[in-house]
């Protein structure tokens, strides 16, 4: 079974875990002996680990376990985030004792969801577990940022997207990748900021998004329209007497530059005009 890490032994020595795709449930319980080859990998060497991220999330109780064993790991863990940490994903960057985000990159934050069957009992124990794994997720979020409970719990309510420089500010992130090699250059002629903006509610996005047309076709699909016909043209009904509109309309004589017809006669409206100026 296809793994979504990967160990990387870097030129300079170090090591390198690539964190690549959905956090997928099956390719770490589908075999019980996953997580356990997953920490003798992690243990199999010493020193400094960096760990990069480009997930949109999966199964929150593996990425809990992975965060755990970062955490629990003796040297230091360096996170770097290219392009993605989203849902799962971003309580795993949370084990990082530094986390760095690439400046294109995005973290999301959001409620857990699960499915669930059965009857009123079943649903009420569904609603209390999603509960106290949220309660869960915002440990790891307040640990990292400092936040506090209520504000991160808001963030999750929300679905936030965060780009680097909002990450940072919030205490997710610790730096921006690169900021370094490009040092900020100071503009003429700005206005300075005064108040830090508030706060805007999180956009609600998914992971995937599908285009207007695909979604277009899919509605067709479902009204049995067969989207790759074109549209069929409405009869015409040839017993019906054509509109006035419709009927040919007799063609306007042509003048001539001497002011005539092509017949010869002078049209009533020119006549009358010549006569007028013969006054």
């Amino acid at each position: 079974m296809k793994k979504f890490w990967n160990w990387i032994h870097d030129e300079a020595g170090g090591r390198v875990l690539r964190l690549e795709g959905p956090i997928d449930e099956e390719s770490f319980w589908g075999d019980e002996a996953t997580p356990k080859a997953f920490r003798e990998e992690l243990e199999a060497g010493s020193g400094d680990i960096t760990v990069w991220i480009n997930s949109p999330g999966g199964n929150v109780f593996a990425a809990a376990e992975i965060y755990t064993m970062l955490r629990d790991y003796k040297g230091a863990v360096t996170v770097k985030i290219d392009a993605i940490a989203a849902s799962a994903a971003s309580v795993v960057a949370m084990a990082g004792s530094r986390v760095l985000m690439s400046p294109v990159a995005m973290l999301m934050l959001h409620d857990p969801s699960t499915i669930a069957y059965g009857n009123t009992k079943d649903m009420e124990r569904a609603i209390h577990t999603l509960n106290e794994v949220k309660e869960s997720i915002i440990n790891a979020y307040a640990a990292k940022s400092g936040l506090s409970h209520s504000r991160i719990s808001n963030l999750m309510s929300n679905e936030t997207w965060m780009n680097a420089k909002k990450a940072v500010e919030l205490g997710f992130a610790d730096e921006i990748l690169f900021d370094a090699e490009e040092p900020e250059k100071e503009e003429e002629g700005g206005e300075e900021e005064t108040e830090e903006e508030e706060e805007k509610p999180g956009i609600h996005l998914e992971a995937q998004i599908y285009s207007t047309r695909q979604m277009g076709l899919t509605i067709l699909n479902r009204l049995g329209v067969d989207s790759g016909k074109p549209p069929k043209k409405p009869p015409v009904d040839t017993h019906t007497e054509p509109s006035r509109s419709m009927e040919e309309k007799p063609p306007h004589p042509a003048i001539g530059m001497d002011g005539t017809t092509e017949d010869g006669s002078v049209p009533y409206l020119i006549l009358e005009k010549q006569l007028e100026c013969l006054k």
